[in-house]
């Protein structure tokens, strides 16, 4: 006898990550910010204390409530996850049903539509223009016409780096009966009067994703963090696996959102690293080079077009210098400043 895989497994792909060994990694959008000694020790010492032999909250309540303090919310209204990714991973299968219509607006996340063919679930592309851009109107427009059960976008948005107005936002939600995922995984970044953090209990249609792996510089812990209103955290709790955020992770979070200052601090130096990146490619292209378009960015990283955008990648991997290749496009991440001056200076070989 022969197993015979699933058609939906067949041409399968895994998430395809940098893998390789570079001396520059600014592909991931990770932080460049070390963790300082005294937090270390303060994580370490917390570690410690873990009873190993015990599951770990299920709820991961201490987590939650250090964390809903942090983002000025009711803990009860937070459902930790295994990262972003698992909470993803949750909302897709459960609140659609077979046969039910997603709707994205490319370029995004592409972990948002990744699970939808393993439960038959369409997905519905809305396009950008070449300004990256979309408005409320044709993202409600799409919905409408698809009958679309959920909206999921990023906000600001990995890979464009660009970001919706709060006012848009609200039009959106207010706009369908679908759920909308607006995930702030790059909102720090941004000016925070844009979050609709605050209106999770208005609405009985939202759901905002918060992460720790970007502005925080956690991404080794994995985790991400859904706030909605309390019928829906019910129901997140419900469906989640029973342990799904380790002790480890756990204690580790707590120790994190117990200092405010740190993580401003974090923020505030990715920013200025960003807006030092921004300002020399920006420069590039006002020199006429094949850098056609550098975006605005509301982010930690920049994103621009550019003619020979492939053989640049390759030939910057060459160099031990990792960045994001996307189709005639470039994402690089804001690095220290001695890997933003690196690669601006092998970026400015390359591209005249």
């Amino acid at each position: 006898m022969t197993y015979v895989l699933p058609e939906k497994l067949k041409d399968l792909n895994p998430y395809d990550p940098v893998t390789e060994d570079f001396r520059i990694h600014l592909d991931a959008n990770e932080s460049f910010c070390e963790v300082p000694e005294n937090i270390r020790q303060e994580i370490l010492n917390a570690v410690s204390n873990i009873a190993f032999n015990r599951y770990p909250d299920p709820y991961a309540r201490k987590l939650c409530e250090k964390a809903g303090a942090y983002y000025h919310v009711d803990p009860k209204l937070l459902t930790a996850g295994n990262g972003s990714d698992e909470l993803i991973s949750l909302v897709v299968p459960y609140f659609l049903d077979e046969g039910d219509t997603m709707l994205v607006a490319v370029p995004d996340f592409s972990m948002y539509w990744f699970y939808a063919p393993f439960h038959k679930i369409k997905v519905e592309s809305l396009q950008k223009e070449n300004s990256m851009k979309t408005s409320a109107e044709e993202i409600l427009q799409r919905a409408k016409e698809k009958n679309a059960k959920l909206l999921i976008f990023s906000n600001p948005c990995n890979p464009t780096s660009l970001g919706i107005g709060r006012d848009d936002i609200i039009k959106i939600i207010e706009g369908t009966d679908a759920l909308v995922i607006v995930d702030e995984a790059y909102m720090e970044f941004e000016n925070e009067s844009n979050s609709v953090l605050n209106e999770v209990e208005n609405y009985d249609n939202l759901i905002v994703l918060k992460t720790c792996s970007k502005a925080f510089g956690m991404a080794a812990i994995r985790l991400g963090i859904a706030v909605t209103n309390e019928k829906l955290t019910g129901i997140l709790h419900a469906i989640k696996a029973p342990y799904n955020v380790n002790s480890v992770t756990q204690a580790i979070g707590c120790v994190l959102f117990s200092h405010p200052e740190y993580l401003t601090s974090c923020i505030d130096a990715l920013k200025a690293s960003r807006d030092e990146l921004y300002q020399a490619v920006k420069a590039m292209e006002d020199k006429k080079t094949e850098i056609e378009t550098v975006y605005e960015t509301s982010t930690n990283f920049i994103f621009m077009k550019v003619k020979r955008a492939k053989e640049v990648f390759e030939a910057l991997k060459q160099r031990g210098i990792s960045i994001r290749f996307m189709n005639g496009y470039l994402r690089v991440t804001a690095g220290t400043k001695a890997e933003n001056k690196e690669v601006m200076e092998a970026l400015w070989e390359l591209i005249q």
